[in-house]
């Protein structure tokens, strides 16, 4: 066969590849579908969610479903501008039922994987493991101004441009609290279910840093956009 002929074959193959690709496999498994809210966390769906800080207008798209779609409730909020810069951000009031200790401002990013988070692992692990509804979300925080811990010269934290929430505990409906630095220790069911949570949450963000971290996350999750799958 020429040169030309099997060049012309491998673009019909890959042509006829791509195709079934698109249209027979689920979203969560191809790469080249757009990124679903209620996509499981595959490894194809957590390389979209970091795609997600690259490409504002599909971000907010995929938003915008999950809002239809009763995951989250938002609101635009202005630009931040000054040594901290966050364009177009949203403030996250609620969860689909699961409401928050205070709204939040967060980037889309952030918010998309917080959304699918929460309605895809942390309410099903609640009724799961504690036998009842998870009612609220309590949290210490997302848009910082400020370097990592503060330091002098260190680089911008997470916080800084909003990518990263600070979760300290959950509520449930049978009147039950989930304290991170109370309860992370616990070896009976409260304990479980952080651990679970912790651990779920993983699959979400490109960073989740829980008390194992350090003495600095002892009281929370820090569940951040940077990185790929890192999980402490």
């Amino acid at each position: 066969m020429k040169k030309g002929g099997g060049l012309v074959t491998g673009i019909v193959i890959a042509a006829v590849m791509g195709y079934w690709l698109y249209d027979y496999l689920p979203s969560h498994y191809n790469p080249f579908a757009p990124l679903s809210p209620t996509d499981p966390p595959t490894m194809v769906t957590r390389y979209k969610l970091r795609e997600l800080t690259k490409q504002p207008e599909a971000c907010m798209t995929v938003l915008n479903q999950a809002q239809q779609l009763k995951m989250i409730a938002f609101r635009p909020a202005p630009d931040v501008r000054g040594d901290c810069t966050v364009a177009n951000p949203v403030r996250v009031t609620r969860f689909g039922d699961v409401a928050l200790s205070s709204s939040f401002l967060a980037s889309c990013p952030l918010a998309v994987s917080s959304a699918m988070f929460v309605q895809q692992r942390a309410v099903p692990a609640a009724q799961t493991v504690a036998g009842s509804k998870l009612t609220r979300i309590d949290h210490l925080g997302s848009f910082a101004c400020r370097n990592i811990y503060n330091r002098p010269g260190a680089r911008l934290s997470e916080h800084a441009t909003a990518d990263a929430l600070d979760i300290s505990g959950f509520r449930l409906a049978n009147g039950e609290r989930l304290s991170v630095v109370r309860d992370w220790n616990n070896q009976a069911q409260k304990g479980a279910l952080l651990r679970q949570l912790f651990s779920d949450s993983c699959a979400f963000y490109g960073n989740a840093l829980g008390p194992e971290y350090n003495a600095a996350h002892a009281d929370h999750f820090h569940l951040g956009m940077r990185g790929f799958g890192i999980c402490r």
